[in-house]
């Protein structure tokens, strides 16, 4: 347990688009955020990038996963080495594998190691206490969300949609009491958001993103692949839910004799189409659709999003949030949450059987 009051929690975070390790401080007492602090970023490599990218559907033993954890706390201990004042760190670890119901849930990189490293104790592990517990494992960052609905003064409900590798949202309703309060907030994977787009910029020109959607921009979406797409039973299923990256690896393969404008423009549009279907789950209509992660920046996107919801879709900074580091500031702000003994997921952000504080603290 930390001491009682607020606390300067140092939070990472690297996604399944392989782009680097944000970084992030935050004040927090465990329910509220007080103080957003310092940020920084480290970028993979390519040839990083290569290992991350190998380890994609790999379980703890295999071969390949040494190799994996290595680059991931390599590079984890250079970009939290940076900061100054932190009392504890949360670190997520690089998803590798995720199959709820069924294997679990893998995430590379030793909480451990980066405790003796950086002098600090360090939570992490968050996803296995929820999934054995019957939960989805993910997303996490809802509590987060609902207490940055409460910093920005929102008085009615908004929904935080996060499109990183896979989209993600959290519906919240900022006027109960706290995250685990029936009704306060609904979570759940969207789709796939970045990664396709991605892999097929790789596979095609061999470029990491198609920035700011240039590509998909002179193209036209292929409305039977995207009618097909829509058919996926996961969008039948009632939400909580959570996709592993390559859940929607078919996507790939549905694009893959269209031009690459059209089929950039065919996997951007997928990916706000599921965003909109995901919004049908919602308990109540929202006034903002608040976009954070990479995907934000890819105008085609938010101009789908823009045509697709029936409300205003602006960036998180239009509320005064970094869309860059929130999710490294998320983990920050859950592991002050396990220090202090608090959930961090219940049954209607990942399906959980019971509100329950995942992860596991290292200390040096």
């Amino acid at each position: 347990m930390l001491k009682a009051g607020p606390v300067w929690a140092l939070g990472a975070m690297s996604g399944t688009s392989l782009d680097g390790v944000d970084a992030a401080m935050v004040l927090t007492d465990g329910q509220r955020i007080l103080e957003f602090g310092h940020t920084a970023y480290r970028a993979y490599s390519a040839d990083e990038r290569d290992v991350l990218r190998a380890g994609f559907g790999l379980w703890p033993g295999d071969a390949g996963v040494h190799a994996v954890a290595e680059v991931v706390e390599a590079a984890h201990a250079a970009v939290l080495g940076l900061f100054d004042g932190a009392e504890l760190v949360g670190f997520h670890g690089q998803t590798l594998a995720h199959d709820p119901g069924g294997r679990g849930t893998h995430q590379a990189g030793s909480g451990a190691v980066l405790a003796q490293v950086l002098g600090l104790p360090v939570v992490w592990d968050f996803r296995s206490a929820d999934v054995e517990l019957g939960g989805q494992g993910a997303p996490l960052v809802p509590f987060f969300h609902f207490a940055c609905a409460k910093f920005i003064g929102a008085d009615g409900p908004v929904a935080f949609l996060n499109l990183g590798g896979v989209g993600n949202v959290t519906w919240v309703d900022p006027r109960h009491g706290s995250a685990d309060a029936p009704g306060a907030c609904l979570a759940f994977d969207t789709g796939p958001a970045n990664a396709p787009i991605n892999d097929l910029m790789l596979a095609r020109l061999g470029l990491d993103r198609d920035e700011g959607g240039a590509l998909a921009a002179s193209g036209v979406p292929d409305d039977t692949i995207l009618a097909q797409f829509l058919a996926h039973p996961f969008f039948f299923k009632m939400p909580p839910k959570s996709l592993d990256r390559n859940d929607f690896a078919g996507l790939l393969a549905a694009v893959a004799d269209l031009p690459d404008a059209d089929a950039a423009a065919t996997l951007t549009y997928a990916a706000a189409a599921a965003v909109a279907r995901g919004a049908e789950h919602f308990p109540a209509r929202v006034s903002r659709l608040l976009v954070t992660g990479g995907g934000r920046h890819n105008a085609v996107l938010m101009e789908a999003l823009a045509q697709l919801m029936d409300c205003a879709v602006v960036p998180v900074e239009a509320v005064g949030l970094d869309g860059d580091m929130l999710e490294a500031q998320a983990f920050g702000y859950l592991a002050a949450r396990v220090a202090m003994g608090l959930s961090t997921s219940c049954p209607s952000t990942t399906g959980v059987r019971a509100a329950i504080g995942g992860g596991q603290i290292s200390r040096p």
